[in-house]
């Protein structure tokens, strides 16, 4: 069905707002489609798939990974057996101009390999015009073309503007793209498709446009994977009583104290610029001292390690409020400088690169620790404890930093095999797992890190909240 531009900017609005009144996730989850809800679906019938496209190809023009493609097969292959017109849409990177051509070529390759040796993916280049946010009739026209069980995959939809431009919005940016936004909604149905199913797991995790698609659809669903992931690994995940926590970015501060605020985690182990925030917030909770060497230092604001005084200051409210229902933060007792060599302090003017031996050791007693209180767990008949690991201790990628998160890889392993459930974020705490272990040696391993780290917090899944909010229409 059409929808107006009123009803769009009314709709954008609840999607950006805040969202403390929301439902649960679990509540939301619920309510939304599982793909075996469209098997009625007569042949020929044409789906809207958004899906993870984003992927990295090497100087060769080869993929690196293929997982986020991979994770798009069972849904792909189920549509094609029922004989529909897959139309798969997303974005590649950051840069506009990067093209989903590849993407389509090895999808190609890939479901020809999963038993359609025939399959001929088709290919769009240019379906929208960014001013208007009108789809263009030619691409409508060849997606028509196309016969039962056929795959057509869309180009980048970050070659448009219109793509980015409600991400961060405000209601009065809202009011303004309104017309546009319109335009590419009902467009998406007029040209291509009345049905829409979600398989974008990782890129489910901003207010991009295209969470404007469903909108106009007669039904939309969940893809398999996804279905999967959120509902069986995320909710669990949402269990874990010990987060481990590290990375270069500051900002996942936020991230970690949105986590907890919903009040479920005890143990916190942090490492990177999330430890040096939360360390000197201790210190000056405690009336001791700690300086954080270059990460502290005003003169290198510039730096991607520099830590302002507004986040020591909420750091402060995270570790007061976390002690007060219980919480223990884990924070690294000595670090690995530039010159390799361990230290206990950061001197001024120098930068931590590593945990050092001494936070190895103390690590590993408190994850034996955790391992102890998961077996009274199970005792008790409580099921086991539950733990989510995010990020790396260091600069893993050059070997005199990587000692930490090789160590704490095997902790992982640890505990997996003494039976408590360890769940993995995708970025980098993911490439250090299969660097050093294996997808075995944990329960699960995410492909999606930020849309992971909005199910663990206090705010909805973007893309969830969409499916939400379009069941309550």
């Amino acid at each position: 069905m059409s929808v107006t531009q009123q009803q769009v900017v009314e709709w954008c609005k609840k999607q950006v707002a805040s969202a403390t009144d929301f439902p649960s996730l679990e509540s939301c989850l619920d309510a939304i489609p599982s793909l075996e809800t469209l098997a009625p679906l007569p042949r020929g019938t044409r789906v809207l798939v958004r899906g993870d496209t984003d992927v990295v190809f090497d100087d060769q023009g080869n993929i690196e990974e293929d997982v986020r493609l991979q994770s798009l097969v069972q849904t792909v292959k189920y549509g094609l057996e029922k004989g529909w017109v897959l139309i798969l849409y997303g974005h590649r990177g950051r840069d506009p101009q990067l093209s989903l051509k590849p993407v389509a070529d090895y999808m190609q390759k890939l479901m020809r390999e999963k038993g359609f040796p025939n399959l001929e993916v088709q290919f769009c280049s240019n379906w929208m015009d960014d001013a208007t946010g009108k789809i263009d009739p030619e691409a409508g026209k060849q997606v028509a073309s196309l016969s039962p069980g056929s795959l057509i995959v869309l180009e980048n939809t970050r070659k448009y503007k219109l793509e980015q431009a409600l991400w961060k919005a405000k209601a009065p940016d809202i009011e303004a793209m309104g017309e546009r936004l319109s335009n590419y909604a009902n467009g998406m149905r007029e040209q291509f498709a009345s049905v829409h199913i979600n398989e974008g797991f990782a890129s489910s995790n901003r207010d991009l446009s295209s969470t404007l698609v469903p909108l106009t659809m007669d039904q939309v669903a969940f893809g398999s994977y996804i279905d999967t992931e959120l509902k069986k690994h995320v909710t669990r995940t949402r269990l874990a009583e010990m987060v481990i926590f590290s990375g270069l970015k500051i900002n996942k501060l936020d991230d970690l104290q949105a986590i907890l605020n919903r009040g479920q985690v005890k143990l916190v182990i942090a490492a990177g610029s999330l430890a040096m925030a939360l360390k000197k917030a201790v210190a000056e909770l405690d009336g001791t001292t700690f300086d954080m060497g270059e990460a502290g230092d005003p003169a290198k604001s510039d730096s991607k390690i520099y830590i302002p005084p507004e986040r020591i200051a909420q750091a402060k409210e995270m570790v007061q409020k976390g002690r007060s229902n219980g919480v223990e933060f884990v924070l690294p007792v000595d670090f690995i400088l530039g010159d390799g060599n361990a230290s206990d302090t950061i001197p001024n003017g120098a930068a931590q690169f590593d945990v050092g031996p001494k936070t190895i050791e103390l690590q590993a007693q408190k994850v034996g620790e955790f391992i102890n209180y998961s077996a009274e767990k199970q005792k008790a008949g409580k099921g086991p404890a539950v733990c989510f690991h995010n990020g790396v201790f260091g600069m893993f990628e050059k070997e005199q930093f990587a000692n930490g998160t090789r160590k704490f890889v095997d902790q992982l392993k640890r505990m997996h095999e003494s039976g408590v459930e360890v769940y993995v974020g995708g970025g980098e705490g993911g490439a250090a797992l299969m660097r050093y272990g294996n997808e075995s040696w944990v329960t699960h391993c995410f492909t999606a890190g930020g849309t992971i780290l909005k199910a663990l917090g206090t705010e909805p899944i973007p893309y969830v909240k969409a499916l939400y909010l379009l069941t309550q229409k």
